[in-house]
């Protein structure tokens, strides 16, 4: 039955954690949902989690999720800020969306310790610096 399924291949999709914000005493960090397609997508629905081991322990994070009717095309919208503290997880973010009537969905996962400055581009649309997956 599975193999009866379209392969609807994400494309044009990426996920992105962005240095919003720096003084002297903390980082801001937001994460962003990128459509650089040339249509908009819809009915998006993202759901995020953190898992992994600190000081031998695993440890898993609350799952959110998150909606939006809308992302328009070459546009982007803020997923949800995150804690630095989270970059030494995994940090997964599942989305799902609609073009017309077909269903496209892809896990991105920032593995731990990937969200670092040596890391950093100029995130397309965004214009921040930050660390992106497509």
């Amino acid at each position: 039955m599975i193999k009866d399924l379209p392969e609807n291949r994400v494309e044009d999709i990426a996920v992105a954690v962005a240095l919003e914000k720096e003084s002297a005493e903390t980082k801001l960090w937001y994460v962003y949902l990128i459509n650089l397609k040339k249509e908009a997508i819809e009915n998006v629905l993202i759901t995020s989690k953190g898992y992994g081991e600190k000081d031998g322990e695993p440890v898993k994070t609350s799952v959110l999720r998150h909606m939006f009717p809308v992302v328009p095309s070459n546009s982007f919208v803020l997923i949800e800020p995150i804690d630095e503290q989270t970059f030494g997880l995994n940090n997964e973010y599942w989305i799902s969306y609609y073009i017309g009537k077909e269903i496209f969905d892809k896990k991105f996962i920032f593995l731990p310790e990937s969200i670092v400055e040596m890391h950093f581009i100029k995130l397309p649309v965004v214009n921040k610096p930050g660390v992106m997956i497509k």
